[in-house]
């Protein structure tokens, strides 16, 4: 027998649903930063894209052991989907929920500080992704969602109209813009990253 590191997808799932554990440790660790990214820079918070990370895993797993995966050879799209769906149901859920605000209007979840974090640990940490965060929150979010997918997600234009419920040219479309309006921001506030 093989490496089980050299698996396909395909033999990964199969050996775990015949009881290899280890098998799921090789498809989570495959694909944990890619699903995490793009959990984040939908929801932008790290602690929140934790928790819809380990739910997305959570729903794979229980699929999985049930044996209803069925999307042989695209284990990411599949769970990209998962993923994406859970950001989804997280914000129409929040919509429904009323903030919980202080006297003077803020949000008391904005002022909880970590306080394992220095404020040395916190700029190293926040300087590099507050400018990107700032310009595709500035976008349209049809661009934002399709330029997340595509450079986070490492998705298939074909796979984020599948997800999206677009045409390929339309999700193509809305990568050109994003770019370009990316672009015009950073010329704008000569950014660089």
């Amino acid at each position: 027998m093989s490496n089980i590191i050299e698996f396909n997808d395909t033999q990964l799932v199969i050996a775990f649903q015949e009881g290899n554990s280890n098998a799921l440790e090789v498809l989570i660790n495959r694909y944990k930063d890619k699903l995490f990214s793009s959990i984040q820079f939908i929801v932008k918070d790290k602690y929140l894209a934790e928790d819809l990370f380990q739910e997305t895993f959570v729903r794979i797993i229980d699929t999985l052991r049930s044996r209803r995966y069925n999307e042989e050879g695209k284990f990411l799209p599949w769970a990209m989907r998962i993923a994406h769906n859970l950001c989804v149901d997280h914000f129409r859920k929040v919509k429904r929920t009323p903030p919980i605000v202080t006297s003077d209007n803020k949000d008391v979840f904005e002022l909880v500080v970590v306080a394992s974090e220095n404020a040395e640990q916190k700029m190293m940490r926040q300087q590099g992704y507050d400018r990107m965060h700032t310009m595709l929150a500035a976008l349209p979010d049809e661009q934002r969602e399709v330029i997340v997918l595509r450079h986070f997600g490492d998705m298939s234009f074909k796979e984020i109209a599948t997800l999206t419920d677009c045409s390929i040219n339309t999700a193509l479309g809305r990568m050109r813009y994003g770019l370009i309006n990316l672009r015009k921001m950073m010329l704008e506030k000569q950014l660089s990253i």
